[in-house]
């Protein structure tokens, strides 16, 4: 009786062995490069100047005499901006640096969905000044006081026109640009926004002055594909009237990612 019992116990214990073997999948060959048993994938952070690919190089008008007014309107929320959603991201499609002395660069692009935001930083030409001023010890005395500022002649201004009509849109800029009175004083700034729609062109004019050049506009609306462009730089902008100094709030990363960007409250 006690070796039956041994028999059936031993009998069992191979049955359940099997049964536990047999539940056991090998496992499958990949034929993907990996390491350490995972899938490698490279990545890069390294970012590349704004290609002109998303513009087009297009010929200046040559304008005479008083700017026109702007066309286009601006608008200034005195209330709390809202959260910024992915489809309001502006991104960098141009950028240029270039030393300018009396002539003038442009480039057009047909802008779909506005607004269109202009970033310029100039590096004038200065200027030794001399002055003759009361000393301030009183009485008939002169003291001669000589400092340095930006020279007069020394300007960049940056139009916005319809490009078949020559239509100006926007106007402004850095310095004193003949016949145009209403530049501004910055050597860093944000134009914009452009409220107006179409085949566009953007037209740097300059003199004695080095001047970098940023184009921005929202890639939902104005790409077909957005999601397979690749951007520099990509940023929120605070709704302000035009010739207003506009200050953004960048993103996390600088590619174009809408499902993953951050907010300024994140």
């Amino acid at each position: 009786m006690t070796k039956r019992l041994h028999y059936v116990l031993l009998v069992s214990g191979i049955v359940v062995m099997l049964l536990v073997a047999g539940c056991v999948t090998p496992p499958k060959s990949s034929s993907g490069s990996t390491s350490g048993g995972s899938s490698v994938i490279e990545t890069t952070t390294e970012e590349t100047p704004a290609s002109p690919a998303y513009v087009t190089a297009a010929t200046p008008f040559v304008t005479t005499g008083a700017a026109l007014q702007s066309s286009g309107s601006g608008y200034s929320n005195p209330y709390a901006t809202p959260t910024p959603i992915p489809t309001d991201l502006s991104c960098l499609i141009y950028q240029n640096t270039q030393y300018f002395s009396q002539n003038s660069t442009a480039v057009s692009f047909d802008l779909k969905k506005p607004p269109m935001y202009i970033t310029y930083s100039v590096v004038p030409f200065n200027i030794t000044v001399t002055r003759s001023v009361p000393s301030p010890q009183g009485g008939n005395q002169m003291i001669t006081l000589q400092y340095s500022d930006y020279a007069p002649y020394s300007w960049f201004q940056v139009s916005v026109l319809d490009k078949s009509t020559g239509n100006i849109f926007y106007q402004n800029g850095f310095g004193k640009a003949p016949g145009i009175s209403n530049l501004s004083i910055y050597t860093n700034a944000t134009l914009g926004p452009v409220l107006n729609s179409g085949d566009l062109l953007v037209q740097m004019t300059g003199n004695n002055i080095t001047a970098t050049t940023g184009i921005w506009v929202k890639p939902v609306g104005n790409f077909d594909d957005p999601q397979n462009q690749s951007f520099t730089q990509c940023q929120y902008w605070n709704g302000q009237p035009q010739n207003y100094l506009v200050y953004p709030t960048t993103t996390a990363t600088p590619t174009w990612t809408p499902g993953n960007v951050q907010t300024p409250n994140d």
